[in-house]
């Protein structure tokens, strides 16, 4: 165990482990709703969020949204909102998570031209930061303060 993980364990964080693919994304494997799935792990990204296609596998109840989505070159896309999931991501979970739900194709093709698998969604900087996220990406671990 590095210095760094002994100090967050002493700290309550979990370690949770990454993976890092051809694309130089980050994955992880969290359930939504006690159904798992891959997800990329995207600071950058504001919500964390599921394509629409996996709403049943996820038992999601969606609603129409306002806000518009962008990101990885598309724009203006239609949102739908989905609230009071349960999100778990190893021994961390959190039972009022709040998932937009957009179209995730660009991504899943973007993935699948590098020989990549496709993934469910994403985890965004909502749920860092609920969680006091730390990213070791030397060592390809996420930890979650418990």
């Amino acid at each position: 165990m590095s210095s760094l993980a002994k100090f967050l364990a002493s700290k309550k964080y979990i370690s949770i482990p990454l993976t890092l693919t051809d694309t130089h994304h980050l994955e992880l494997d969290c359930s939504i709703n006690d159904q798992p799935g891959k997800f990329i792990l995207d600071t950058g990204a504001s919500s964390s969020c599921v394509d629409p296609g996996q709403i049943d596998y996820f038992k999601l109840f969606a609603e129409d949204s306002e806000v518009k989505a962008a990101g990885a070159g598309a724009i203006n896309m239609q949102t739908q909102v989905s609230t009071d999931n349960s999100l778990a991501i190893g021994e961390w979970d959190v039972d009022d998570a709040q998932l937009v739900i957009f179209d995730l194709s660009h991504v899943n093709e973007a993935l699948e031209q590098h020989n990549a698998a496709k993934v469910h969604g994403i985890i965004g900087a909502d749920i860092l930061q609920e969680a006091d996220a730390i990213i070791d990406y030397n060592k390809e671990k996420l930890y979650l303060k418990t």
